[in-house]
Parts: C-alpha cells; sequence; structure tokens
C-alpha cells in the first residue's frame, strides 16, 4: 500500500506541475490578447482623409456624387451591401447582399485590408491596406459622410 500512495503522490505532484507550466505558457498569450483587444485603434477622420486619397481615383464620398470606376462612398458606413441605385455591383457582391450583408466597421476593415477575402469574385482592383491604423482612420473619414453610422452619431451627439 505505501507504494501505492507514493506513487498517486508522484501522479500528483507530476500532474500539478504540467497544470502550472501549462498555465505558465498560455499566459502571456491570453494576456498579449486581452491587451490587444484593449487597444483597438480609434480611427481619425483627419487622418483618414489623407488615406482616402489613394481611393479618390475610382471613388467620391460626398452626397449624390458621381460614380466612377468604383461607386461613390456616401453613406456606406452601416449600410447594406448593394446599396446604391444606379451602380453595377459585381454578381458576387449582390449575391452577399441577398444574404443581407453589412458594410459594417468590422466588414469595411476585412475587405480594406484585402478585397478579395470579403468579395471573392468582386471587381474592385485595389490590393488592399495593410496597416490596422490606415483602415481605421479611412473608416471613420467615411463614417462621417451620411448613412446609418452618421445619423445615428447625429441623433445622439456625444456629451
Amino acid at each position: 500500500m505505501l507504494k501505492s500512495t507514493k506513487t498517486l503522490a508522484a501522479i500528483a505532484a507530476f500532474a500539478f506541475s504540467a497544470a502550472i507550466a501549462t498555465t505558465a505558457q498560455i499566459a502571456p498569450a491570453m494576456a498579449e490578447e486581452a491587451a490587444a483587444a484593449d487597444t483597438q485603434i480609434v480611427g481619425d477622420p483627419k487622418k483618414g482623409k489623407r488615406v482616402f486619397n489613394r481611393c479618390k481615383a475610382c471613388h467620391t464620398v460626398e452626397e449624390g456624387g458621381p460614380n466612377r470606376v468604383g461607386p461613390n462612398l456616401y453613406g456606406i458606413v452601416g449600410a447594406e451591401f448593394g446599396h446604391l441605385e444606379g451602380y453595377k455591383f459585381s454578381a458576387n457582391l449582390m449575391e452577399l447582399k441577398a444574404e443581407g450583408k453589412i458594410w459594417d466597421e468590422e466588414t469595411l476593415s476585412a475587405y480594406l485590408k484585402k478585397p478579395k477575402d470579403v468579395i471573392p469574385k468582386g471587381i474592385m482592383a485595389f490590393v488592399g491596406l495593410p496597416k490596422e491604423k490606415d483602415r481605421a482612420h479611412v473608416i471613420a473619414y467615411l463614417a462621417t459622410f451620411g448613412g446609418p453610422e452618421a445619423e445615428a452619431d447625429a441623433a445622439d451627439p456625444a456629451p
């Protein structure tokens, strides 16, 4: 019986040290993930206007602005896919519209990072904005031009 008790104690000690070692390995990754969530980049519309200069050859943002190679982006933040009348969107984008897809900040960020990841058969030739801060700034800039997001902000101004 004494050998069994020693064996059980050894097994318990081993399991305890393995749990501590695993926790020590996982804890930094968990802390890093939590810190990333806490430091989400807040976009600056003024900086976004500068970044948007890369988009101006194909897009306009003012209300009633013309479509160019790409659609006018007035009111895009919070709008449904393919919301603009009079622009011929890709069949793939229209399929996503039928699924109820919305241009929320998360979707816009993913699209601006790599358009083909969001609309694989889309027609936009732009390769994307790799920097998260650039995407956040552009989205903040676009949000100042009408649409559900801007209307909500206007109805409930910050104190």
